[in-house]
């Protein structure tokens, strides 16, 4: 590790250009750039390392345009860990040279995200501006609703559950009727649930897309100790499972490694379980797999295995392709993530025969990204729950 980006080179070097990977790239398939591939990012990794390339403006825009949705690593053959290959190249980039930028990125990452009451309190003012009308649809932002809002989450803190379920910073304030849904669904299987403390709201999956890799183990450490014992930790987003199913390699300690061992998708840990009483009703259901559910934490298989008493499942074509959602990328590439949108959008309209179909996400980044392109998008915490006869 003793060029400049500090990567492994024996994982560097794993990379032998086959090309199988670029089919399964979002960005490549967009644009047919070779540097918008893995495998021309990689080739750009290894040429700043040898000190024959800069970190110029060229190599940051094609690291910062990654979606990082990680497609590409389950269909390689040498199995090259990209992710971790993008995550150690973003920790090595200087600041963005934009102030405005810097000062969101401080505002967001070190301030908003950590303390769980400023997140709450800036989802108010959002709802507000939204009420108002001063909220540009550019920002990404899901209709907020303050019912919502307003309502805690009827789930004991701390003690000794049969499981946890963590309920995270952005979702908590943006889509917590989710977690209703699943807390909901999890003691109808006869669990005992808690959940973690605020304090401990943020995984530090944002800041791992964006290299911020030292706060991401100290979020990581504050997780792992709001949620003691042996009781299986479930996630209802896909995007923080994976994080978290991760922690052990982020931390490299046994503590790390034996949570992650705990962490479970919520799908994965309600297909082991018996959910009586589920109503049967032939509602088609197209499912789009998250990025993060599908190519690393590798449990999608889940979802359909819980959907499937209720409703009819209907699959689209593109391999699980990504939505554009990225975590914040539809925020700092929206040009990239609309191209990326489309295509998933036109998958999805197939699949459901060109009508806009009701459509099951675990991951709520893709679902606030999909019901802002108009899809009926759900997450499949939210479906069972409506199937339930109590």
């Amino acid at each position: 590790m003793s060029g400049p980006l500090r990567l492994d080179p024996d994982t560097l070097n794993a990379c032998v250009s086959c090309g199988l990977c670029l089919p399964h790239c979002p960005t490549y398939r967009v644009t047919g750039r070779e540097i918008a591939s893995p495998r021309g990012r990689i080739a750009a990794m290894r040429a700043v390392e040898a000190g024959t390339a800069p970190i110029d403006a060229e190599f940051r825009a094609a690291m910062e345009e990654c979606v990082s949705c990680r497609g590409c690593e389950p269909a390689c053959p040498s199995g090259v860990q990209f992710g971790s290959l993008m995550q150690g190249t973003r920790a090595a980039l200087p600041a963005p040279p934009s102030r405005r930028r810097r000062l969101a990125e401080q505002l967001g990452y070190r301030v908003a995200l950590p303390h769980h009451w400023l997140l709450l309190a800036t989802t108010w003012f959002a709802w507000l501006g939204q009420k108002l009308h001063l909220v540009p649809t550019r920002l990404g932002l899901p209709r907020l609703s303050a019912r919502s809002i307003f309502r805690p989450l009827a789930v004991p803190v701390g003690g000794a559950p049969d499981a946890w379920l963590f309920t995270g910073c952005v979702m908590d304030a943006w889509l917590r009727d989710t977690h209703r849904s699943a807390a909901r669904v999890m003691a109808a299987t006869g669990a005992a649930v808690s959940r973690p403390p605020a304090s401990a709201a943020c995984c530090g999956a944002l800041h791992l897309h964006a290299g911020r890799e030292h706060e991401a183990r100290t979020l990581a450490r504050r997780v792992i100790a709001s949620m003691p014992g042996d009781a299986p930790v479930v996630v209802d987003s896909a995007g923080c499972g994976a994080a978290m199913k991760e922690y052990g390699v982020l931390l490299d300690t046994l503590a790390a490694r034996a949570f992650s061992a705990r962490v479970v998708d919520f799908s994965e840990w309600l297909a082991g379980r018996t959910l009586p009483n589920m109503r049967t009703t032939g509602v088609t259901v197209v499912v789009q797999d998250p990025c993060h559910l599908r190519h690393v934490q590798k449990v999608h298989g889940a979802v359909r295995r819980v959907l499937a008493p209720a409703y009819e499942l209907v699959e689209t074509a593109d391999d699980g392709l990504c939505c554009g959602a990225g975590g914040a990328y539809s925020a700092l590439q929206p040009e990239l993530s609309r191209r990326i949108l489309t295509r998933k959008l036109d998958a999805l309209r197939s699949a459901a025969g060109g009508a806009d179909p009701i459509v099951a996400s675990a991951n709520p980044g893709c679902m606030v990204q999909l019901r802002g392109a108009g899809i009926d998008a759900r997450h499949p915490a939210d479906l069972i729950a409506e199937v339930l006869d109590e």
